[in-house]
């Protein structure tokens, strides 16, 4: 399908503008890598909580979501529920914390705890993560240019990466946040207009897409059962409270924003602001979904038999986007997902960098000049978007890009939380304690990851993973923190003669 002049002339002229305006802080007087890392503390707390929502949506939500609800029904949703909770923590504990240590790391208090091996292994984890986060996200990104211009997914992909790469390497965290808050605005004024035209385009209107919605359990948030083999209601909501208490406590995305606020009442403002924005959007998404569903139920002449599939539900957005919205419109949506991605993905590389560049360059209070940390920064970022594009390409054959990337995310996120809260609830389990507690859960964490992959015979059926995927990092953090405290409780008897 073609892209009509107007909404071609919309989509470059949009994305041009995104793009001048986020190098444009390269060229800023005066810039130092504090500026490039936290944009100097002078950043408006507003927009950094528009930034914060924006790093929660993505093109990971804006697609995604509405492909998942289609497909299934809502029981992603509860993930958008546990938000609050997490964002709770985030205020009372982690951004005083982090305000107080005054480091542009996140991993920089484990160090402090239990020494530079803890600092080394969040590190990695941290980047594994983004480099599943952006390939992601790029694939996503792919998929409306496919609809739009026909181009091979797999050349789209590398193209756009490459076109990220360079955004990201010049625009540093004050671009990244500026343009994060323009996106956030405008992709939540399309995603309300696209509700709106399926809404008008129905005969029977709202009550129509409810009935059919209803009738195809569509508004179901999952079982209530406590079974955790599926992926039921309680299953998704842990799952979502503990990645959300990570993104909250020891993502650096997250962590920079904190930074980023001129004062620590600002930076709570922003986290509260831009975690609870997200839940209403969440939910504008999922509905986007059942109508979808709703519209080409009602109209199925309208949707291509190759985008009926399950393989294919993440494109069912795209795909009515195209097809569907008043010329113009259909340029400048594209052209906000498109730029938001951008945006997101810029962001993973800028704190990627960060990482790299204070957690294994700048250790020992190792003193570089400006001109070779920004050298450090920039080499950094293209190594990981490099890197993001190779996880990309391999996207392409996935069911669900919203289930693979909980997945992975949980996978590579390794259990650092469990670290993390052992060192920031207790200041009496020790170095030793620590180190074994996370081998432990690196462990368990390979069992739970692999035997469902590679235990196929009846015969050692016993050996697989019961529980569900989405459950590894709570079952990872869980057991990490209780073997840290088990462990200290051991030590201490036995120094005091107990055992």
């Amino acid at each position: 399908m073609g892209l009509p002049l107007v909404d071609l002339l919309v989509f470059i002229l949009y994305l041009t503008a995104i793009l001048f305006f986020g190098i444009s802080f390269y060229f800023k007087k005066n810039r130092t890598t504090n500026d490039y890392m936290t944009g100097g503390q002078r950043i408006p707390s507003w927009a950094i909580g528009m930034s914060i929502f924006a790093t929660f949506v993505s093109s990971i939500s804006f697609l995604a979501l509405p492909g998942k609800a289609y497909l299934s029904n809502w029981n992603s949703f509860v993930f958008s529920l546990s938000i609050p909770l997490a964002a709770f923590f985030a205020v009372k504990f982690f951004v005083p914390l982090y305000r107080k240590i005054n480091s542009q790391s996140a991993y920089y208090h484990l160090e402090e705890r239990f020494g530079s091996w803890a600092r080394n292994y969040a590190s990695i984890c941290y980047l594994l993560t983004q480099l599943a986060r952006m390939g992601t996200i790029l694939y996503l990104l792919a998929l409306p240019t496919n609809a739009l211009l026909g181009w091979d997914i797999n050349t789209i992909i590398i193209g756009t990466g490459l076109f990220v790469i360079v955004y990201a390497a010049m625009g540093g965290i004050e671009a990244v946040i500026w343009t994060d808050a323009i996106q956030g605005i405008v992709l939540i004024s399309g995603a309300i207009a696209c509700l709106l035209l399926i809404v008008a385009s129905m005969p029977e209107g709202t009550d129509q897409i409810i009935e059919i919605g209803r009738d195809n359990n569509k508004f179901d948030l999952g079982s209530f059962n406590f079974k955790f083999t599926e992926s039921t209601f309680w299953v998704v909501l842990f799952y979502g409270f503990f990645i959300n208490l990570q993104n909250f406590g020891i993502d650096q995305n997250y962590v920079q924003r904190y930074m980023s606020a001129k004062t620590e009442k600002a930076a709570k403002r922003s986290t509260w602001f831009g975690s609870l924005l997200y839940i209403p959007v969440s939910l504008l998404f999922f509905m986007i979904g059942t109508a979808l569903f709703a519209y080409y139920k009602t109209f199925p002449e309208l949707l291509p038999s190759t985008l009926g599939n399950i393989i294919e539900a993440d494109k069912i957005f795209p795909y009515f986007i195209v097809a569907e919205l008043p010329k113009g419109v259909t340029g400048l949506l594209i052209a906000s997902i498109f730029a938001a991605g951008m945006s997101t993905i810029s962001t993973s590389i800028n704190s990627s960098s960060t990482v790299i560049l204070t957690d294994f360059f700048k250790r020992n209070n190792k003193e570089f000049s400006s001109k070779n940390e920004f050298r450090i920064l920039a080499i950094s970022g293209i190594i990981m978007g490099v890197l993001s594009i190779l996880v990309s390409l391999a996207m392409t054959s996935v069911k669900s890009a919203l289930d693979t990337w909980w997945a992975l995310s949980s996978i590579f996120s390794g259990g650092v939380l469990g670290l993390f809260l052992l060192g920031f609830l207790s200041r009496k389990i020790k170095k030793i304690e620590a180190t074994i507690a996370v081998i432990i859960g690196i462990l368990v964490i390979a069992w739970m990851s692999l035997t469902p992959v590679f235990v196929t015979s009846e015969k050692w059926i016993l050996f697989k993973n019961p529980l569900h995927t989405n459950l590894t990092i709570v079952v990872g953090t869980i057991v990490i923190f209780l073997s840290g405290f088990l462990l200290n409780i051991l030590l201490h008897n036995k120094n005091n003669g107990l055992i």
